[in-house]
């Protein structure tokens, strides 16, 4: 196959059709360390709901996967702050016990500084029930500075 050429020298300054520019393009967020703006950068690119939480736990990024749950675009309404966060789902173990907010994978995360794995029945805004796994990371610099948490989460089956 032969090499293709640019004859013009405007068609180098043309963007890639078959590259999606918001894909590529960094987003800071404000007042938030660039480590965490390297987080979000990875989260655009991966097909299961996403939260990037701060130090003080509110809700700094999410994916467009988890702009279902939460009911609005991210690029819309920017991040949520914690206490908002937790009021926008019924959140009970698998067999329907209440859970506090502390006892939450993203809690336990941002407090305890440990990885949380945990099964969890919620109801979000669409009243849809829903059998989730959400795994939660705490975030430290290579300095040992702590900047935050980062929650995956999936649906594993429908809830009843």
């Amino acid at each position: 196959m032969a090499e293709q050429r640019h004859d013009n020298e405007h068609d180098a300054d043309r963007p890639d059709p078959n590259v999606d520019p918001a894909a590529t393009e960094s987003i800071p967020l404000k007042g938030i360390p660039a480590e965490m703006s390297l987080i979000r950068e990875w989260a655009v690119h991966i097909t299961v709901p996403i939260w990037l939480v701060d130090a003080d736990g509110n809700l700094v990024y999410y994916n467009e996967p988890a702009e279902g749950l939460l009911g609005r675009r991210f690029d819309s309404s920017g991040g949520i702050p914690g206490v908002e966060l937790v009021a926008l789902f019924d959140i009970t173990t698998p067999e329907g016990d209440p859970l506090s907010d502390e006892e939450l994978p993203i809690a336990l995360a941002l407090h305890g500084r440990r990885p949380v794995h945990r099964r969890l029945r919620i109801v979000a805004l669409d009243r849809r029930p829903r059998l989730i796994e959400v795994s939660a990371l705490p975030l430290l610099r290579h300095d040992g500075a702590f900047l935050g948490a980062v929650a995956l989460f999936w649906e594993r089956e429908q809830a009843v």
